[in-house]
């Protein structure tokens, strides 16, 4: 093993292992609670044996394919510094169009709107939301009691009102209504190319097998009996899914479905309003 005895020695062992040079100096600035700027001035700072032999097994792990993310134990998403762990997926930049396109309509609803997100995960989507709509009573779903815990942590450490419930889908929301439906669930289709490469990531919030589509029609099929008159539901798709999904929302009833876009141009998230 490649001695790290300083600041200098610990980047040059990450940039043979292959990493990134900002990744290696992220895992170094929170090895060493220090910034990235401090490094730049003090590239001959020594390391304790045992942050050194830490940092080394975490480098390596990156470099195996580990999120950086569950390294650092966080990941920023719309404005929100959360905490994730192998629990939980890593939210991606493209979801914040889900949480972008659900405040715009938040807008123009009453005073306190009813929102429930499902598969919630970290509760990244909902405490986004709920951060950029205090007014709105927002809920959360999901079925892993170790995301659940997550998310809880997040919403007390971020001081943000959210009930969480640990259920299947539609499961722990019988009688209930709401204004807005939002959900990223799993829609990789189970033998795309690009799983193998999720593979730290929780599986069964990646991928229901086959085409992907499952979960989307399960919710799509749902919702009508939690909407109230005049509600969204709000869906994430892959970018090859906007189609069959704009079909369902179509079949099931719904009106005025729409599409919006991701931060690289992919049809990401589709909506459909429940008729009044």
């Amino acid at each position: 093993m490649t001695a790290l005895t300083d600041v200098r020695a610990a980047l040059s062992h990450a940039h043979s292992l292959g990493l990134d040079r900002l990744d290696a100096q992220l895992l170094l600035a929170a090895a060493l609670k220090q910034n990235r700027a401090w490094l730049i001035s003090h590239d001959d700072a020594l390391l304790e044996p045992a942050l050194a032999a830490n940092l080394s097994e975490q480098m390596a792990q990156r470099a195996a394919g580990m999120p950086l993310a569950y390294l650092l134990g966080e990941q920023e998403f719309h404005g929100l510094r959360l905490t994730v762990t192998p629990d939980t997926l890593v939210p991606r930049p493209d979801t914040e169009t889900l949480v972008d396109w659900t405040l715009e309509l938040l807008i123009g609803m009453g005073s306190t709107p009813s929102l429930v997100d499902l598969g919630t995960g970290s509760g990244a989507i909902a405490l986004a939301i709920k951060a950029g709509c205090p007014k709105a009573n927002v809920s959360a779903v999901d079925l892993s009691a170790a995301a659940l815990t997550v998310a809880q942590g997040n919403a007390q450490r971020l001081g943000l009102d959210v009930q969480f419930l640990r259920g299947d889908w539609w499961q722990p929301l019988t009688g209930q209504r709401f204004e807005i439906i939002v959900s990223n669930p799993p829609y990789i289709a189970g033998g795309d190319p690009h799983l193998p490469a999720l593979r730290h990531e929780p599986i069964g919030a990646l991928t229901p097998g086959g085409d992907g589509l499952s979960d989307l029609l399960i919710l799509i099929a749902g919702a009508p009996a939690h909407l109230a008159p005049g509600g969204w539901l709000l869906l994430e798709h892959g970018y090859d899914q906007a189609a069959a999904v704009a079909a369902a929302l179509h079949a099931r009833g719904f009106v005025d479905v729409a599409l919006r876009h991701d931060l690289g141009g992919q049809p990401r998230v589709s909506a459909g309003r429940w008729p009044i």
